[in-house]
């Protein structure tokens, strides 16, 4: 498979390029290699898509700032087949047409179309919401998930718009000063379809559609978070009289964990130690989201020590590398002891062994913090 170009060589453009150099230099590829300039050419086909891919990328601050920062790496397609290299041709028509300032067809002012005809409307998105455990986020997982959608009726039944003859469009002639002026606009009666529905079957709407239920399948990669946004495009509600699907916009709720407490791509687990642990030292287990490990306390453990499990935390949405898991250590100080513990903790109450020493080592609470946050 061919190395991706970089999206500013697809345009030409500098990477400091504003908006409208981006616009205009999209523009000009997209004229230059646009199908009906190029018939049956695969190549120019490819370039096309090329541009219309880095365009996506480019226009959109949110996935700029994401690509300026992780390149291609940063762009990998989550659930439906990613960005504009797996857009069909209608796709990039519908979702980049008003570039050029024309209604219909996105190019017909550059190539005779007589600046519109008939529109093929996209069919409206879809949102679901799907609850996942921290174990699923870790692993990556596949949904199945039934939704119900609107779909063209295979009753519906349609003719040739009589006020536009199937153009979509009506054209009107006034008189001026100037000579006579010829505009067109959206046919009223079919709204640019070009068709009106004849034959309406029961429980359908205006469009001939009905409702139907489906059921998707959704691949969830790892490292999803709370309120992320999935797109699986084309699966959304059917576009009315063949026009595009609409896409599913899956959002992601995240399920609390019984232990482990997510921050970002690290875990925290509060490990809650006895006195005689802490001062002798002992191996222990903790619960990682995939099972457990075990970790050596070490003797004369102090309450607040944070010990880090490399790579057990919470595995990168873009692919860098996993987080880790903090495991805070708590000397549990018992509320009631018995007369004989009483007697032996309060005749060693000035012992030199009982009296704090903190070393360097044995940093502050804020120091700790402050660690995290630079990790």
């Amino acid at each position: 498979m061919a190395e991706k170009r970089d999206y500013y060589e697809v345009l030409g453009v500098s990477k400091n390029a504003d908006e409208s150099e981006i616009k205009k230099a999209y523009r000009k590829l997209a004229l230059k290699y646009h199908p009906d300039r190029n018939p049956d050419d695969a190549e120019a086909e490819a370039n096309f898509k090329e541009a219309a891919e880095a365009y996506e990328v480019l226009s959109n601050k949110e996935k700029r700032a994401k690509y300026d920062r992780f390149g291609h790496a940063g762009m990998g397609g989550a659930a439906g087949g990613g960005f504009g290299g797996g857009m069909s041709m209608d796709d990039i028509f519908s979702q980049f047409g008003d570039i050029f300032g024309g209604g219909g067809s996105p190019f017909e002012s550059f190539f005779g179309g007589g600046g519109g005809g008939r529109r093929r409307r996209q069919g409206a998105n879809m949102r679901v919401r799907i609850k996942l455990t921290l174990e699923e986020i870790v692993n990556g997982v596949e949904k199945k998930i039934k939704i119900q959608k609107w779909v063209n009726s295979p009753d519906a039944q349609f003719t040739t718009c009589g006020q536009c003859r199937g153009t979509g469009q009506v054209t009107r002639v006034t008189q001026t000063i100037l000579g006579q002026m010829q505009t067109a606009s959206t046919c009223p009666a079919c709204q640019g379809e070009g068709q009106v529905l004849t034959n309406r079957p029961s429980g359908s709407n205006e469009n001939g559609q009905i409702r139907k239920d489906d059921v998707v399948s959704i691949k969830i990669p790892p490292g999803v978070h709370d309120g992320m946004q999935l797109n699986v495009r084309g699966k959304g509600n059917e576009g009315p009289r063949g026009g595009v699907a609409g896409d599913l916009i899956v959002v992601i709720e995240e399920i609390p964990h019984d232990f482990l407490v997510r921050e970002g791509i690290n875990l925290h687990y509060d490990l809650y130690v006895s006195l005689p642990d802490a001062i002798l030292g002992k191996q222990i287990e903790v619960p990682t989201v995939n099972g457990k490990a075990r970790i050596k306390l070490e003797p004369g453990v102090q309450s607040g020590r944070i010990l880090r499990l490399k790579g057990k935390g919470v595995p990168n949405v873009e692919r860098y590398g996993t987080g880790d898991l903090l495991v805070h250590v708590n000397v549990w100080t018992p509320k009631n002891v018995s007369g004989e513990v009483k007697k032996f903790f309060e005749s060693h109450r000035d012992s030199d062994i009982f009296q704090p020493n903190p070393s360097k080592e044995d940093k502050s609470f804020f120091d700790k913090v402050k660690d995290m946050f630079s990790q």
